[in-house]
């Protein structure tokens, strides 16, 4: 019984000291080490990728937001617009609508958000391209297509008093390459070129 119980002692004894370790190593060194590696060589994609504008906090290069004008809903005809979002661009709802491709709904969503989207630019519906009515898995994507970021050039020159040309540049000079040079497609930051649009106007 004695020799039993001093095993027991020595097996709990070790348990514990082994947790103990653990918990320092694992949960105090470790996130530490990454912390400071993170913040050291990664500082901007380590505190969220944040934006500034005019010395304040605009957004994310990573997460999406509504550009409508100001104190409504309605989508200002100044800004390009991102994708649809099924959470309105909350990240603490992230999430797409779970809606199938041949729901019934969805349709009808898609073919309200393509004529939507085609009157607000003055073009045909058949120029409106897929990510311009549907969105992201996570609905907080903060990138378009080229294709959507041509659609709304004209429109952004003009409510801005731009050229096309300008605009255009604008969208060239913000547009990514495809990852790695093979995956996926070329994007457009909507937020960065945004405010290269209203800079753009602010010089007249």
């Amino acid at each position: 019984m004695n020799t039993s119980v001093r095993n027991t002692g020595r097996l709990l004894s070790a348990a514990f000291r082994a947790l103990l370790v653990l918990t320092v190593v694992c949960g105090v060194i470790y996130p530490l080490v990454i912390t400071g590696i993170a913040q050291g060589a990664f500082h901007d994609k380590a505190n969220g990728s944040v934006v500034k504008a005019d010395g304040r906090d605009v957004g994310s290069r990573l997460i999406g937001q509504s550009w409508n004008e100001r104190g409504g809903r309605k989508p200002d005809p100044k800004y390009f617009q991102g994708r649809p979002s099924a959470s309105d661009y909350d990240p603490r709802n992230s999430g797409s609508s779970q809606l199938g491709a041949s729901d019934p709904k969805l349709v009808g969503m898609v073919r309200k958000a393509r004529k939507q989207v085609a009157d607000f630019n003055g073009v045909p519906q058949s120029r409106v391209p897929k990510d311009a009515v549907t969105g992201s898995a996570s609905a907080l994507d903060p990138a378009i297509s080229k294709k959507y970021a041509a659609l709304q050039v004209d429109r952004v020159a003009r409510a801005n008093r731009l050229s096309t040309g300008t605009v255009r540049r604008l969208v060239s000079e913000h547009t990514a390459g495809r990852t790695l040079g093979f995956l996926g497609e070329p994007t457009v930051n909507v937020l960065e070129l945004n405010l290269a649009v209203r800079r753009a106007a602010a010089r007249g």
